[in-house]
């Protein structure tokens, strides 16, 4: 058993075995704030693009890199250590859906240029900030039918998911990522699609940076909505050997702790994500969920306090005063420790070993 030898992040392994880490909160909440309009999301390059295309965030790292350069920045001086960059949508295959797939190289490598640009600002020797290069899910799945009336239709393939991951890795590596994160993770294929293109990318390239996979749990059955437990999801995707394994999104802190609780059992010797939604959806409250920074603290504070967390933050809903409140709460509490001193593992090719 050993180590990986990083070519990025070479830090964080150790800083994990002393601190807990707060990645950040919602990149979407915090740009419905600005309320852009038609036009504002288009800027100059595109103001005769053929396609609506406000709600495209990830377009506004080439039309509006002030907003995003400002939301970094907010969640960096509310004590964040890492920073996803603004490219959850941002594959080929999201990007059909603006008719803006042959952007999708440049609005990743933009958007690590961004967080590399905010995290080097913020960066302290006793404090030094991460890039995670976020990858998203894509709005299409390689395990379910889209049509009930066809189970074995699909309407992407492996290939297709895993080319266009090669390209979003390839770019966010480019602008300066530090470490990876496969995030919101609903179908395992899908997952399976991005760490085959991460590891193939490794192989071409030569680098090699901590990866963090994160599942999201969709409902209170507990399953992933392809249909696997958060133990079994874990066994899916362990083979890639990520720094930390953990869950996001979805039902919001309170109901998610079951899980969170089942999946450190599951991976004792690897590191565990917890960045839930501020509560569940509530068109009323100000951020559209209903958890206040106060109970979302509570909440990761407690999942903190229980040994079950590594690195927490804030998915839908949470702003730099949910991400300050967390980092507040957590700051003082101790590490969850592995239960041996082993990251990593790699398997023998000799079968019969």
């Amino acid at each position: 058993m050993t180590t990986q030898n990083y070519t990025r992040g070479q830090k964080l392994p150790e800083i994990l075995q002393h601190r807990i880490l707060v990645l950040d909160g919602a990149m979407g909440t915090m740009i419905q704030r600005f309320k852009l309009n038609e036009a504002q999301y288009r800027g100059e390059r595109f103001k005769d693009f053929h396609k609506d295309v406000k709600g495209n965030n990830e377009l506004l790292s080439l039309t509006r890199p002030d907003i995003i350069r400002d939301i970094h920045e907010r969640y960096l001086a509310a004590g964040a250590d890492l920073i996803e960059t603004n490219t959850f949508g941002a594959t080929r295959i999201a990007q059909l859906d603006y008719d803006m797939a042959d952007l999708a190289f440049e609005m990743n490598l933009a958007s690590a240029k961004l967080a590399r640009a905010a995290c080097d600002k913020f960066s302290t020797p006793d404090k030094p900030r991460f890039v995670l290069g976020a990858l998203g899910p894509t709005p299409k799945t390689a395990s379910i039918s889209p049509d009930v009336n066809d189970p074995g239709a699909r309407n992407v393939t492996f290939e297709q998911l895993r080319a266009a991951y090669y390209e979003q890795v390839d770019a966010l590596v480019q602008g300066g990522a530090d470490a990876l994160l496969v995030e919101t993770i609903f179908d395992t294929l899908n997952a399976k699609a991005a760490l085959f293109a991460i590891d193939e990318f490794f192989e071409a390239s030569g680098e090699r940076l901590p990866i963090i996979i994160s599942g999201t749990v969709t409902d209170a059955s507990g399953r992933i909505l392809s249909g696997q437990t958060v133990t079994a999801f874990w066994h899916s995707v362990r083979h890639a050997q990520p720094l930390a394994v953990g869950l996001n999104c979805a039902l919001g802190a309170a109901l998610m702790r079951p899980y969170i609780q089942e999946l450190a059992k599951a991976a004792p010797d690897t590191f565990i994500s917890c960045y839930p939604n501020a509560g569940l959806p509530n068109p009323m409250s100000d951020t559209g969920f209903d958890e206040t920074p106060a109970d979302t603290s509570r909440l990761v504070g407690e999942f903190a306090a229980e040994g079950l967390v590594n690195i927490v933050g804030g998915c839908c809903g949470t702003t730099p005063e949910h991400i300050g409140a967390i980092h507040d709460k957590v700051a003082p509490l101790p590490v969850r420790r592995l239960q041996r001193n082993v990251f990593y593992r790699e398997v023998s090719p000799d079968v019969s070993a």
